[in-house]
C-alpha cells in the first residue's frame, strides 16, 4: 500500500507562521489561523513542512491502493496563492464560490492571491459546509 508523503508532524504552526518572508502573505495566514480555529473548533497541527491543517480523517483512494491520514480542512500559505484544502466536489458550494471573489479551483483546492481579494464571511461559510460534509463522510469516532 502507498502511503503519502505529508504526514502531520510536532513542528510549531506559530514558528512557520512567523518565518514566512512575504507580509502580506504572513498577514494573511495569521487571519486564516484565526478563521480556521474558530469555524472547526481545533487547535491547528503542521502537515509536512508547509501545511496548516485541522483535524484529521482516514481516508482509502478509490483509484489507487494509497490510504492513510489527512486533515480534516487546512492552509499554507505558499509563495504564489494562499493554498485551502477543502473537499472535493465543488459544484454543491458553486453559489458559495460566485461570491467568494477573485479565486481559483482545483480537485480539493481554493487558490487565493490574498485575503482582501475576497468575502471573509463567505469563505468562513465554506469552510463550515465543507467541514459538515466531511463530518457526514467520515465521522469522528
Amino acid at each position: 500500500m502507498a502511503e503519502p508523503k505529508t504526514k502531520k508532524t510536532t513542528a510549531s504552526v506559530t514558528a512557520f507562521v512567523g518565518a514566512i518572508e512575504n507580509e502580506q502573505r504572513r498577514t494573511d495566514a495569521k487571519q486564516l489561523l484565526k478563521i480556521f480555529k474558530e469555524v472547526t473548533g481545533v487547535k491547528p497541527a503542521m502537515w509536512g513542512p508547509s501545511i496548516i491543517g485541522y483535524g484529521v480523517y482516514h481516508y482509502k483512494s478509490e483509484r489507487s491502493t494509497q490510504e492513510g491520514d489527512w486533515p480534516r480542512a487546512g492552509f499554507s500559505p505558499r509563495k504564489a496563492n494562499l493554498t485551502i484544502y477543502i473537499l472535493p466536489g465543488f459544484a454543491k458550494y458553486e453559489p458559495l464560490f460566485k461570491k467568494l471573489g477573485k479565486h481559483k479551483t482545483s480537485k480539493a483546492c481554493l487558490y487565493i492571491n490574498k485575503l482582501s481579494d475576497i468575502d471573509i464571511p463567505t469563505l468562513r461559510t465554506i469552510i463550515k459546509e465543507t467541514q459538515n460534509e466531511m463530518n457526514r463522510r467520515y465521522p469522528t469516532k
